[in-house]
C-alpha cells in the first residue's frame, strides 16, 4: 500500500497522513493514532525523510575506522560488536554509517564532514586509545558521541561502556598464582590501546598482591592474532627459565600459544597453563559442553546492545549527564589450566 491508497482509506489528505506518521506536531492526538493504526494494519512504513524533516534527525550513526590497525576489521571481536549494536539501530529505525580511513587519511576530517553535512545523529569511538584525542576533539565539535571502552588520562566527562579488563586480569593472575603458578606471562595486545594497558595493570596488580616481582621477558604486547600467538609463544618456551602459565588479551592470541605448546610436545592444561579473554564470540566458540581454554568471559555482542541503546537515549536527551557503564567479565574454567609443573610433583 502506498501513501495515496492509504490516504483514500481513511479519508485524509496525503499531507495529514505523512505529517501524523511522521511526528509533525501540528496533527492532533486522536488522528495521528487513527492513522498509525491503520497503517499497521495494512502495514505501511513511512518515509524516513519525512521523519526527518519532523524531527530534525538523519537516524544515522556514524561509525569511523581507521585501517591503520590493519586487523580491526578482520577481528571477530568487531563482527560481533557490529551485530550487537546494529540490532538496537534497526529496531529502532536508525541506520549504520560506516566510513573507513586509510591511513594517510585525517581521520577528524571524517568527523567534521559528519557533522557540517548533517550526515548523522551521533558517532560511536571504537579502539580508544590512552587519551585518546577524539574525546575532546568531539566534545568542541558538537557532535554527540559514546565510547566502546574508555580513555585513560582522559578527564573530560563523556559517555562510555567498557569491560573491567583491570580486574579481570587481575582476577585471572590470582587464579594462576592459586594454582602455584609463579612464572606467569602476559600476551597482551599494543599497550596504546586503553584496553591493553588497564590489563597490564591488572596482572602486574596481582603480581604486587603476592611480592612477586615483575619480569620483563614475560611480557609482550603486539597485534593480537594466531600467527603471532604462536610466536610469542615459542620464544617463551625458549627461555632459561620459562613461564608455566600465559595469560592472552585474545582467543586468537590463545589459539596461536595452542599450537605451539602442542607443536614443542606438551600438553596444554599439565605442562603449561593458559588462560584467555574474548571467548564469546559468536562464529569463535570456546567449545560450549566443555571449554577448551580457562577465560574471562566478556560478550561483545550484548556489549554492541547495551552501547547503542546507551547512545539512542543520549540522543533523546543531550542534556543528561554522559552515562557510564562498566561491565563484569567473568572467569570461566575450562580444560587449558592446572597446577603448576612443580605443584604437580609435590603431590608425587
Amino acid at each position: 500500500m502506498n501513501l495515496k491508497e492509504l490516504s483514500e482509506l481513511l479519508g485524509l489528505s496525503q499531507t495529514t497522513v505523512s505529517r501524523a506518521l511522521n511526528g509533525f506536531p501540528e496533527v492532533s492526538e486522536r488522528t495521528r493514532e487513527r492513522v498509525q493504526k491503520y497503517a499497521s494494519q495494512h502495514n505501511y512504513a513511512p518515509n524516513k525523510s519525512a521523519r526527518g524533516l519532523a524531527t530534525g534527525q538523519t537516524f544515522n550513526i556514524g561509525h569511523v575506522i581507521s585501517t591503520s590497525n590493519q586487523n580491526e576489521m578482520l577481528n571477530p571481536v568487531f563482527g560481533d560488536f557490529v551485530a550487537g549494536v546494529g540490532e538496537i539501530y534497526s529496531a529502532n529505525g536508525y541506520k549504520m554509517i560506516l566510513s573507513i580511513v586509510p591511513p594517510h587519511e585525517d581521520e577528524y576530517q571524517v568527523y567534521r564532514d559528519m557533522k557540517a553535512q548533517s550526515l548523522v545523529d551521533a558517532v560511536v569511538i571504537q579502539s580508544p586509545t590512552v587519551n585518546d584525542g577524539r574525546i575532546p576533539f568531539l566534545k568542541d565539535l558538537g557532535l554527540p558521541f559514546i565510547v566502546h571502552g574508555r580513555s585513560t588520562e582522559c578527564d573530560t566527562p563523556y559517555a562510555w561502556l567498557d569491560v573491567n579488563n583491570r580486574s579481570a586480569f587481575k582476577r585471572a593472575t590470582d587464579f594462576l598464582h592459586d594454582l602455584g603458578h609463579r612464572r606467569i606471562a602476559l600476551l597482551n595486545g599494543l599497550e596504546h590501546m586503553d584496553f591493553a594497558h588497564r590489563r597490564r595493570e591488572g596482572y602486574e596488580n596481582s603480581l604486587r598482591s603476592r611480592n612477586i616481582t615483575l619480569d620483563p621477558y614475560l611480557v609482550s604486547a603486539s597485534a593480537m592474532t594466531e600467527h603471532d600467538g604462536f610466536n610469542r609463544t615459542m620464544k617463551l618456551m625458549r627461555l632459561k627459565n620459562p613461564p608455566t602459565a600465559l595469560l592472552t588479551s585474545s582467543i586468537l592470541t590463545a589459539f596461536g600459544a595452542l599450537r605451539a605448546i602442542q607443536e614443542a610436545g606438551k600438553i596444554v592444561g599439565r605442562d603449561m597453563s593458559i588462560i584467555t579473554h574474548d571467548d564469546c564470540l559468536s562464529y569463535f566458540r570456546n567449545n560450549e559442553t566443555v571449554p577448551i581454554f580457562t577465560t574471562t568471559q566478556s560478550s561483545v555482542r550484548e556489549a554492541g546492545r547495551k552501547l547503542a541503546t546507551m547512545l539512542l537515549d543520549i540522543i533523546a536527551n543531550p542534556d543528561a549527564t554522559p552515562p557510564e557503564t562498566l561491565l563484569e567479565a567473568k572467569l570461566t574454567v575450562g580444560r587449558s589450566t592446572g597446577p603448576a609443573p612443580n605443584e604437580l610433583h609435590k603431590e608425587k
